[in-house]
Formats: C-alpha cells, structure tokens, sequence
C-alpha cells in the first residue's frame, strides 16, 4: 500500500478510551471483534407506553433485542407471568419478542388490555422493556334524549352544551346543522376547547338554524351526531328584514347593551396545571353587547413571541413546548363599550421525569472498574430505583445472591464498580418516577477480556518523501487495555522520542523523515493475555522537482518557442510529465513536440499564446512548474509595435563586486541588468563553497528588488563565491557571473550535535552516539567530539572522551546502569557550546532468577490460565521485556496417535507480584510441560519449574478426506479416512444429507456411523436429486469441524466408474456378439472363393442402352458411358477397365490369356462376350475387334475393385 507524500494514517480512535477513574472500552466496529464479543441483550425496538389499538385489527406490541447469544423473550401482564402459549389466539414472532394477537369476528379484544412488558435474556443478563398499557379504542354511542326548544332573549348569552361521549382517545368535536352545514365562528359565537357551543349575545337570526354536536372518532373512523338543538329568541320590538345589515344586526330596534361577563373560565380567577414540553391552551369567552373584544398578558412578564399563538378571535392562548419559565399569573381581559372585565390564570408548571444523564452501556475489562450514573429531574422531584437482570438491586444486595455484590456499591443515583471479574456482566435498569410519569433506562455491564489483536492490514509498505512528517498506522485492540511499544529493524528498546512520538491510537510519528529512517518498524500489542505484533515497511524517496523550470517568453508569430522542464526524482520511482495549457490538456499536434526534458512549439500563431504548466508526477509525490507565452507580430511589419512589446525576463546582473570584508560577512554590489519593461522586484543570491561540495550551487538569500549593495552574513571557514539573479513578474534572469572568491576566517563550533543516545552492545559496555555536525557547521579543521558520562544520580565525577568519529564506546561498566550523557563539539579554534544531559544505559546481561512457582490451573481443551511468582526486576539485568513461556506438546492421548514435538513461546508483559496469562492455541486431548523465563531485550533468564498437563477431551478436526467414489442410479459409494487430529476418543461420524435442487424444501437426513467404518454405501431417495452430504467425526463432546460433499445428478452428469470394466457382463455379451459377426463373415468369404468367383452383374445387365449411337473412328461402339473412342484414349483406366479377363481365366507363363474350358461360344456376330457356368453373362457390350488387339488389351490386366474382393486367398 503506497502513501500520498506524506502518509497521514489518521484512522479514528478505534479502541479503548480511558477515563480518568475506572476503564470503560470503546468497541471498535471490526467484524473479527463483534464476532467474538459477548454481550448482554440491549432493548432496541418496543411499543409505546400508552398503546390505544384499533379493535377491528389485530394486535402487534412489539419487543426486540441484540445481544451475544441472540436472547430469548418473556413477557408479563399485569405483573405476573404470561403464558401466551396456551393461548391460540398470540403468537410470538421468529427472532424477536414481539406479539401478535389475532381475532376473529365476536372475540372480544378488550380481555387482552392490561399492562404488558417484555423481557430479553441471556446467559449474560437480562434486558426490560417499559411497561407498555394496551387499551382498546372505544367509540361510545351517544345517549338518547328528548331537547327541548331554548328559549332566550335576544342580546342575551347562550352556551349549547356538547357533552360527548367518552371515547379513548377522546373524539374531536364540531359543530353542524341539520342540512350538514358548519356553524360559522366568529367573535361573537365560538366553541369552546370542551365541546360547548358560546354565544357571547343571541341574534335574532340565530334561530334560523338548528344546531347539533357532532364527535368524530378518529380510530374507528366513525362520527356520532347529537341530537340537534331549536332556538326561539323573545324580542320586545317586532322585527323588519329590510331593515337588516351587517353594522345594525338588529334592524334598528333597540336591545340593551350589557357589560362583559365570562362564560369560561367562571369567576375572576382559577388555575391550571400543565407538564413541561407540553401545549398550554388558556380559554376566556366573554359574554356581552356589544360582543366584548379579548386581551391578553402575564403578570410581570412579556409574554414570548416565539412561543405564543393567539387563536378562536384571541379567545384562546397557546403556548408551545411549555417549560418552567412559563409557569405564573395569565390575564385575560374583556371589553367593549360598556366596561370592562379580567380573570386571572395561575399556570403551573410540572414535569414528569425527564433525563440528565442516562445510564450507558459500559464494557470493562478483569480487574477495573467504572460506574453507571442515572440522573433525572422532574417536578416534583423523581425518585430513582435501581435493578439487575429485572430484579429490584436492594433485594440482590440484601441477599447476597448475586457474585459482583462485593465488586460493585450503590450510592443513590450511580453504581459504582471495582475490580470486576469474569462473569459478573449483568444488566441494570434505572428508574426514575413521580406521579406524573416514569423513566425506564437499560445499560449493561460486560467484563470483556480479549487477548491483543491487530486490527490493520498486515506487512504495509509506506513510501514517502524525504524530509515529510510521517504517520505509521498500527490500531489495535485488547481488554485489558494491551501496553503498545514500536521497535525498528527487531532492537532498541521502544521508539519513543527525539524525532519519534508514540499516540495512544497506535500511530507512529516520524517528525522529519531521512533516509536513515527505512526499514521494517514493528508495532507490539501486549497485555496478561498475550501480545500480537504487525509490521510496517518504510521506504524513503527522493522528492520529484523540476529542476530547471520553463520560463515566461514572448514569441514573434511565425518563429519557434520552446519550454524547458528537467526533472530530478527518486530513481526507483517512475514519473510521468504531463503539459497543460490554461489548466486543459494539451493536444500534442503536428507543430507541438513533446520530449524528455521539453516542450516545443513551432510556427507560433494567435492561438498558441497562454499559460503552459509541466507537471512531473510520481506515486507519491508531484512538482508542477508553468510559464507564459506571449504571441507578438513580426516587428519588421509593424514598426510601432517595437515600443510597446510586452514585459519579458530581467537580464542577469552584471560586475560583482566584493568589498567591507569582516569575519563573518562581506558587502555584496552588483549592476542591474535590463529589466524588459517590468520592474525587477527582487535578487536572489547564491553561493558556491570548493571545500565540501564544490561546483553546487545553494541559495545564501534573498534581497528586494530595489537593492544593488548588500551585506552577506556568512559561515566561518568557508571559501565563498557568489552569484546573483535578478526576479520580475515575468520570472528570473539567468544567473550573474560568479563573484571572486572570498574565505572567511575559522571560529569555534556554534552548533550542538543532535541525536545524543546511550545503549550497550554488550554487558559491560555502553556506545554514545549522536550525529555529525554538516559540513557548514565545523567552522574550522580538525572537529572533534568531547563526551562526558557518569552514573546517574551518583554524584560523581564525569568521565570524558574525545573522538572525531560519531559514536565512543565506554568499556568496563556495570550491567544495565543509567548514566547521564553529554557531548561538546570543538576544532582548532575553539570549543563549542555544551548539550543537555541525556540518559543512556550500559549494556544488559543474562537474568540470573526464573519465574517460580508456575502452575496451571483452568485447563480447558484448547486453553489453560498460567500464574507464576514475579522475578525480582533487579535480577532482570537489563529492561525487562516479558515473561517468555515455552511449552511443548509432547503426546496425543488418542491411542496409536504420533505427534511431532515442537517447542513453542508466548510472551506476556506484566509488572504484577503475581502475574497470570491465558495461554491459548493448545491442541486438545494431549499432554503438554512448559517451562518460563524471563527476558530483557538481549537474553532470557533461567527456566522455571517443568510443569506437565493434559488438555481435556474436545471436538475432532475434519476428516482427512471424504470423496464419492463413484454414484449408481440410487446409490452413492463413499469414502473418507480418520481427523489428523482427533481431539479425543473417536466414538463415531455423522453423515448429514440433504436434497438441494429439490423443488420441495426437506429437512437433513442424520445417519451415525460407528469409529471404525470408513467406507458406506448410500442408498438415496430420489435418483434425479442432487444432495448435498456433510461428514463429521464424533468425541464424547460433539462434533466436529465438517467436511462437505455434493453429489452429481445423476441423468446429465457423467460420473466415471472407477470399478475394471472387463469385469461387467454387459461387456462380456458385447465382445462375444462382436467376436461372432466376425467368424461369419469369415465363412461367407470362403464360401464365396471356393465356388469360383461368380460375379454377378444383374444390376449393370439390366441397365438400358444409351439410344444415341457414338460411333468410334474404327467403327467400333461403346455402350457403356457412351463415349468415344477419342474419349477412351484420354482416361487409359477405363479403357483397361472394358478389356480385363475374367476371373475365371488364367495368365500362362508367358503372359497370354488362357480361356477358361467352361466358357462359352462368342456371342452374337463374335464378340468377345463370355458366360459364366451358371449361365450369367459377364461380358462387355462391344463390337468385336481384331483378334490381335483383343489378345494385346488382356495381356494387360489390371486389377480391378472386384478381382480384389476375390482375390483374398
């Protein structure tokens, strides 16, 4: 893995985070880690406390919990024990605890309200849910009732009681005619927050309409009106409706005013309770003519704007998210032109239990401790109540029941734990109640202990760049909280300061990296249960730059411009060099070329001009350099432009001069060159010394543009030349000539060597080595080193060493003593300034005490817990580094079993008078001894006492093998051979198959096979089924790890038989069928010989003759193919083909055909025409020819296709 320049490997904090008491552990989110991690089951889903369901749907109260293992779910009603399954009608739902009650039509649901809670367990606690109240909701029917007209005087009040019904949750109430239109709302009529219909003063017009409550209930989705309401209004003048408008409602008749008196709330003051985060809604409805207009205010307070609304014509006051600012007096005031009325509201403000710091979840590792804290506040003020594991603290304490009682101490609102141990996790639950309400928190406590683990890639490569703060990334987890130590390159003693800065993360800093730096960084978790270990590579580049950079130019239309970009990089690196121009890729045309080291443009036109950028890019690092051109006109053709050119690069500097010369300094003078119409802003000066790199040319300093005369303050002892280039905006000149030389005189050392460190290679020694002052710092010949060195804290007098190398080794010390450290350097002219004093140590020697009394005690079949008295640390002799366990197995209990004895370590780092450890990885069923040492960073100690111990009996490995060897139509013949590792007495496998292209889901076949079998044959219930078979061996203590097959489909997989095919009676048959066709057709073939070769042509004899006549030159006709004698002579074959004798003929010696005695007479006008003895004519269809042609033709016999079948004898 390759870093980006710097390698910043800030990963969060992924482990342990300490508080400054106890050692609550932050569990990092790492799959390995939550796979191991046991925990206590945590409530994460439930219902709400107040839970109204519909009675038309079934219930669901929900409960769901995580923990390590998955929990298991009960449930109490009413606070006993609730047994849901005799009860048909609720069903619990698969990984989870939540209920679902189901019903049919008729089943009452009201018999399952009640209070209901959920409780998830585990082996390591027990989690609670809140006490969740179902209710049914109800939509009662509104009573049947006789109303009777209301009777009132016109301009006087009237309230038309609603009186709902009470519903759950209550219904919402509105008002309506009987023609189902709404009653308007106004100042003057309005409805209260309880229902009632107000009438601040009665119209005449009222009675125009009747009026009827009406409540909807939300739930069932239903609405139930009230029986509607008649008016008849009493007038002491008649009415007149053409008298009638909106600013006289009373049509010029007069009806006496009234002052304002309060319908709601009665009386002038009342008062009202309200929790806090909840609405306040305040109601004032004033009665009156005219209608009385209503104002609001609190008693010695604004009231606030942001959370107050006004609504129903300012007859009502909300305020939102009440809190306890906003408890106090409320006034409402009514008014019109007659007078004026108040009523006084006392709000208070209560509240139900709200949190102030909620109990969290606290993992802890063995031995610490930490505390839960459960703080609320409520009005009045809540009382808190701890459990455990769902049971009431006290009565555990009083008990003495439970094993962490002596571990942990309550103290009202926190529980505080010390030294906890292994297997005390429990669940707590805090809650916190008044009369208002109740709170109810979980919070598990869980003692983790988990040997070291690396929680990062392994065997990183990091690059980086020379000179760059770096990062070495190395997180890591463990309970108890593992010591981290980095090492290089396998030694030392820990990185950790000068230029190394350790982060409790596990990170690595290297402030300033250098070459020195590479190599392989080792990162060191440990704690009592072990240790573990991973590795960085560094690698340490070179930086890419681009040491000679392109420049801004200016290019005359028509000519060539080129950039320059030379590149020096690490040369293990590769680099790649990229052109932009204006920030865009650049297109390499016909008239751009693209080299190594530049970048030229020819025949310049317009559209060339703007900023080119080099970039040179590696891995992990990249320099990018850009330049401008400036296109211009050819300057022949346009005189004027001569004038005006654009700015270019100053020229160099010219006649450097030296002068004012003292021991560290000297007077610089130069003349400026032509600054190309743009003003020099600045001077670089350089310089170049012939005693330690000469020829190098390195930056001195840098001077603002308006100076030609300037002082150099320089180094002693150095021979000086100068040289110095002039800045614009454009860029720079080319560098000056070089000055004359000038030396300055020596003086002491300035400088303090760095790097100062004490360590011993042997037991009796102790090297001091630091790091040599650079070349610029020995202000004179001949540097030496002046180092000092005593026992720390022993009052002596120091000793001393000169060397003019970077290390001095001090002989003859005591073994692994401190000493304080310090170093001077000087030359010819004098000693320089001393260093602080540093502590080094002598070199470390063997321990001389072993660990003793080492036992072991919790041997399981694949672990066992060490404890050991500690060695005195004086007898380490050196730092100590851990206590190095070496064991070995040296036998398998299994008998006939052979094992290999190999000798393995395990360190554990631990300062404890009687420390312990885990040692993990044991084979089980074998017989193990062990012995310990102690070791410091060069030697181990003496061993401890030899102890032997056996591993108890544990699961079996996989078998060796498990192969199908071969499959029939039902069967499957298989084979498999005994664990490596048995682990135990084998008493047995288990065979476990199971259909798995099945179109029906089936559950596994288990068969149990005794120790000593290790073949079976297995007879399957479906041919055409895949399956899928799984074998195990068996131990007294299960079974173990699995070796799984699968079975080929039998119709379209071929499966090689691997049984001897000879041996198969369908091949048998097969050779003999094949053995007798041959012999027959052996005989016919005799048969055939021994009766002279006839040949029958009855197929070419009954062809019919070619009706067209193809006369030869002779006159001669061949009626075989009709072709020509001409035709003939070109295909020799077939004419050797017509002329052949018979079979039945033969050839004398001296190569003339003899006739056969049983041939006929020629045929016809004598032809050469011939018949078998059995009469069938063999001849050839031709006219006869000469005697001598004839004799010629069959002289030259050819063997035919025919004369071949017979002539196998």
């Amino acid at each position: 893995m390759l870093g980006q320049g710097v390698h910043v490997a800030l990963t969060p904090v992924l482990f342990l985070l300490l508080w400054q008491e106890a050692g609550p552990i932050e569990v990092p989110l790492d799959p390995t880690i939550q796979q191991k991690l046991k925990q206590p089951p945590t409530i994460i889903k439930q219902s709400v406390k107040d839970y109204i369901v519909d009675p038309r749907d079934n219930i669901i109260i929900e409960c769901e919990a995580k923990g390590n293992p998955t929990p298991t779910f009960l449930w109490r009603k009413n606070g006993k024990f609730f047994n849901f399954g005799n009860d048909p009608r609720v069903t619990m739902q698969k990984h989870s605890g939540t209920l679902k009650i189901g019903f049919r039509p008729g089943e009452r649901p009201e018999d399952y309200e009640g209070e209901y809670q959920c409780f998830a367990s585990n082996d390591h606690g027990v989690a609670m849910s809140n006490k969740i109240l179902l209710r049914v909701s109800k939509a009662p029917l509104w009573p049947k009732e006789i109303l009777e007209p209301r009777v009132v005087t016109e301009g006087s009040p009237l309230i038309l009681p609603c009186n709902p019904p009470p519903g759950l949750p209550p219904p919402q109430i509105f008002w309506m005619d009987s023609n189902m239109n709404p009653i308007p709302q106004n100042e003057r009529v309005s409805m209260g927050q309880n229902g009632d219909l107000y009438f601040s003063n009665v119209h005449l017009q009222d009675a125009e309409r009747d009026y009827s409550c009406n409540a909807r209930f939300n739930f069932t989705h239903t609405i139930q009106q009230k029986n509607p309401f008649s008016l008849r209004v009493q007038t002491t003048e008649p009415y007149n409706d053409t008298s009638f408008n909106a600013t006289d409602p009373y049509g010029g008749r007069r009806v006496a005013e009234s002052r304002p008196s309060f319908l709601t709330p009665s009386g002038i003051q009342s008062s009202k309770m309200v929790l806090r985060d909840q609405e306040l809604l305040l109601e004032c409805i004033a009665a009156g003519l005219p209608t009385p207009s209503i104002t609001w205010f609190k008693k010695g307070a604004e009231l606030p704007a942001k959370k107050v609304k006004f609504e129903n014509n300012n007859k009502v006051l909300r305020v939102l998210s009440v809190s306890e600012e906003d408890a106090g007096d409320y006034v409402c005031t009514a008014n019109n032109n007659v007078g004026m009325i108040r009523h006084t509201i006392s709000v208070d403000v209560k509240a139900a239990p709200y949190w102030l710091d909620k109990p969290t979840n606290l993992i802890l590792a063995p031995d610490e401790g930490g505390r839960l804290v459960c703080r609320a506040n409520g009005k009045p003020k809540p009382t808190i109540q701890w459990f455990v594991d769902g049971e009431p603290l006290e009565a555990k304490i009083r008990e003495g029941s439970s094993n962490s009682v002596r571990h942990r101490e309550m103290l009202g609102d926190t529980i505080i734990f010390r030294s906890v141990e292994i297997g005390s996790s429990a669940v707590y639950q805090c809650n916190a109640s008044n009369q208002h309400g109740y709170l109810l928190a979980n919070a598990f406590v869980s003692v983790l202990d988990l040997s070291p683990m690396m929680l990062g890639p392994k065997n990183q490569l990091i690059q980086v760049i020379e000179n760059n703060r770096t990062f070495l990334d190395c997180p890591f987890f463990g309970s108890p909280l593992p010591e981290h130590r980095w090492f290089k390159n396998g030694q030392g003693s820990g990185l950790d300061g000068g230029h190394y800065r350790t982060y409790l993360n596990g990170s690595l800093e290297i402030k300033r990296t250098r070459r020195e730096d590479e190599g392989t960084y080792t990162c060191v978790a440990s704690n009592m249960l072990g240790k573990a270990e991973n590795q960085v590579h560094l690698e340490v580049k070179e930086p890419t730059r681009i040491v000679q950079a392109p420049v801004h130019q200016s290019a005359v239309r028509g000519t060539t411009a080129r950039f320059d970009c030379k590149v020096n990089s690490d040369p293990t690196l590769p680099v790649t060099v990229t052109w932009t121009k204006d920030d865009k890729p650049l297109d390499l045309r016909w008239r751009l070329k693209k080299d190594k080291d530049s970048l030229t443009i020819s025949n310049i036109n317009e559209g060339d001009a703007g900023t080119y950028t080099c970039m040179a890019k590696s891995a992990i690092d990249q320099d990018s350099v850009s330049a401008r051109l400036t296109v211009l006109e050819d300057a022949s053709l346009h005189p004027s432009l001569s004038s005006a050119l654009p700015p270019g690069r100053p020229d160099p500097p010219m006649d450097l001069d030296l002068s004012d010369p003292a021991a560290r300094s000297v007077r610089l003078t130069w003349i400026p060159g032509n600054d190309h119409n743009s003003p020099i802003t600045g001077f670089l000066v350089q310089f170049e010394e012939d005693r330690w790199e000469p020829g190098r040319w390195q930056n001195l300093t840098s001077f603002s543009g308006d100076l030609n005369s300037v002082v150099l303050q320089l180094s002693p002892y150095v021979n000086y030349q100068f040289r110095v280039i002039a800045i614009n905006s454009v860029g720079q000149s080319d560098p000056s000539q070089p000055s004359p030389r000038y030396k300055t005189s020596g003086a002491a050392p300035d400088a303090i060597p760095r790097g100062l460190r004490g360590w011993g290679t042997r037991n009796d020694n102790m090297e001091i080595t630091w790091e040599p002052l650079q070349d610029l710092e020995r202000n004179g010949p001949n540097l030496q080193y002046h180092v000092w060195w005593r026992r720390k804290d022993s009052g002596e007098q120091w000793d001393s060493g000169t060397t003019p190398s970077s290390n001095y080794v001090v002989q003859n010390t005591d073994t692994y003593v401190p000493y304080e450290i310090r170093i001077q350097a000087s030359n010819e002219f004098g000693s320089g300034p001393e260093s602080n004093v540093v502590i080094g140590y002598s070199g470390e020697d063997k321990p001389t005490e072993p660990p003793r009394q080492l036992q072991v005690s919790n041997v399981d079949s694949t672990k066992a817990q060490v404890k050991w008295k500690a060695v005195n640390m004086s007898s380490i002799r050196g730092e100590f580094k851990e206590y190095r366990l070496y064991y070995s197995r040296k036998s398998s209990l299994v008998p006939g079993l052979v094992v290999k004895e190999e000798t393995k370590n395990k360190g554990f780092y631990t300062t404890a008078d009687e420390p312990s450890g885990i040692l993990t990885g044991l084979v089980p069923f074998s017989k193990y001894k062990m012995s310990m040492v102690v070791a410091n960073n060069r030697f181990e100690g003496p061993p401890s006492n030899m102890v032997e111990f056996t591993t108890r009996e544990g699961v079996p490995d996989a078998p060796k093998f498990f192969k199908i060897n071969r499959r029939t139509l039902d069967t499957l013949y298989l084979e498999w051979d005994r664990p490596l590792e048995p682990n135990g007495i084998l008493i047995g496998y288990k065979l476990e198959y199971q259909a798995v292209n099945s179109s029906r889901p089936s559950s596994p076949t288990i068969l149990t096979i005794p120790h000593n079998v290790t073949k079976h044959t297995l007879r399957l219930p479906d041919r055409s089924t895949r399956y899928k078979l799984f074998l195990s061996a068996l131990t007294q203590q299960g079974s173990g790890e699995v070796f799984a097959e699968e079975s080929p489909h039998f119709s379209n997989e071929a499966y090689i038989d691997q049984v001897d095919i000879a041996t198969q009676g369908w091949f048998i048959g097969l050779m003999c069928a094949i053995a007798l066709i041959i012999l027959i057709l052996l005989i016919v073939c005799f048969i055939k010989r021994s009766r002279g070769g006839k040949y029958p042509v009855r197929d070419k004899k009954d062809l019919p003759l070619d009706p067209v006549d193809h006369k030869d030159q002779d006159g001669s006709f061949d009626y075989q193919n009709g072709s020509s004698v001409h035709d003939r002579d070109k295909n020799q074959n077939s004419s050797d083909e017509d002329n052949k004798p018979l079979q039945g003929s033969q050839t004398s010696l001296d190569g003339n055909v003899k006739e056969s005695d049983d041939s006929l007479v020629d045929y016809g006008d004598g032809g050469d025409g011939q018949f078998n003895e059995d009469g069938s004519f063999i001849g050839q269809y031709t006219v006869k020819k000469d005697k001598d042609e004839t004799e010629g033709n069959e002289s030259s016999e050819a063997t035919s296709p025919v004369n071949a079948i017979y002539s196998l004898a």
